[in-house]
């Protein structure tokens, strides 16, 4: 038996609902802002005559570049990812 001035330690209302289901909220990128900064990347690429970043950047680009191509149709951005990717191995080989 509790005491009416302690608290219980295992049933706290006031923390219940910090628990409570609540839906996760979900992220839907525009697909033509997408589409304008993967067409930037890739023509700063294909307007290079050698690797235009420095290699982090350069990293970063070959990481997000084929992951951002995920919410446009998939057969635009399979021929954005090849594009990038041959524009690349042209910069690496400059």
């Amino acid at each position: 038996m509790t005491s009416p001035r302690q608290r219980d330690l295992f049933h706290d209302e006031e923390q219940s609902e910090l628990f409570d289901e609540a839906p996760t909220p979900e992220f839907h990128p525009d697909p033509d802002a997408v589409r304008a900064q993967l067409q930037r990347i890739l023509a700063e690429a294909r307007a290079a005559k050698t690797l235009p970043w420095e290699p982090n950047k350069a990293a970063l680009y070959q990481t997000i570049f084929p992951q951002m191509t995920r919410c446009l149709p998939e057969d635009e951005g399979a021929q954005l990812r090849f594009a990038f990717e041959s524009e690349l191995l042209r910069l690496k080989a400059a």
